[in-house]
């Protein structure tokens, strides 16, 4: 069976704790660290004048050639990992080096606006129904 489809979350939200273990996400971020004898790589991205680290469990995907400062989008669920805490176990890891990266938060923000007014107008139309 395949996992669910996942859904775009934001690096500061991937460690916030909004995210429940186990949970299929795409994140995003820059390589800055690769530690192949532990297959686990370090994506970071800056929001509100804050650096935010994502660690990504890099088994599934490798080999791969690692760009230190590209940029990457990843795919994968994730697991509480002891001592580093969330960690994103990769599905997909790809280089979108060349993306921006502003453009791509407004379009996760325009996305998950859509999704929203799309519940609202489902819920709304099931609940008369419900009703008779």
């Amino acid at each position: 069976m395949l996992p669910p489809s996942a859904v775009f979350h934001f690096p500061w939200e991937v460690n916030s704790g909004s995210v429940q273990e186990g949970e299929s996400v795409r994140t995003f971020g820059r390589l800055v660290c690769y530690q192949p004898e532990e297959s686990r790589a370090t994506l970071s991205a800056q929001y509100a004048s804050k650096e935010h680290h994502v660690v990504v469990h890099t088994l599934f995907v490798e080999p791969f050639n690692p760009i230190i400062g590209a940029q990457y989008i990843v795919l994968g669920e994730t697991e509480n990992a002891e001592g580093v805490g969330v960690m994103v176990r990769a599905r997909v890891l790809n280089c979108v080096d060349g993306v921006n990266i502003a453009l791509l938060q407004k379009a996760i923000n325009e996305q998950r606006s859509f999704f929203r007014e799309r519940e609202c107008k489902q819920g709304g139309a099931a609940r008369p129904a419900d009703a008779i």
